[in-house]
């Protein structure tokens, strides 16, 4: 089994989508879900919160998991990635270290945004565009 990660559908009360600049390679300088590695000892759900606080200073509340993908990293280790849906809650808006960027989107103009591989697919895939 390879690394587990986690994704979050974080959504305004306009319908817009959060997202992140990646600022590190793979796929450095494209718009994504917030998100990252599970932590050994830690929930999907923990490290959901934990993600997306430490990516973007916000809160949320975890709603449903509306998938799962897999990806490889450049190293060749496989992640699989569960993606959940959210609700933010408080915070500071704010990019972490670990991302370039941060804005709200909304489904058009995620659609001609340079975002990573796949994220347009999966979203479709889950009903989430």
């Amino acid at each position: 089994m390879g690394s587990l990660a986690v994704s979050a559908v974080v959504r305004d009360p306009a319908g817009r989508y959060l997202l992140v600049l990646r600022s590190a390679s793979p796929e450095r300088g494209r718009w994504t879900l917030p998100g990252g590695r599970v932590e050994p000892g830690e929930t999907l759900h923990d490290a959901l919160v934990r993600e997306v606080r430490e990516e973007t200073g916000l809160g949320v509340r975890v709603v449903a998991e509306v998938g799962t993908l897999e990806r490889a990293a450049p190293d060749g280790t496989l992640f699989e990635i569960h993606c959940f849906t959210t609700e933010p809650l408080d915070g500071v808006f704010a990019a972490g270290s670990d991302a370039a960027g941060l804005r709200w989107a909304t489904a058009g103009e995620l659609r001609t945004l340079n975002v990573t591989r796949g994220l347009l697919d999966s979203l479709r895939q889950w009903h989430q565009l």
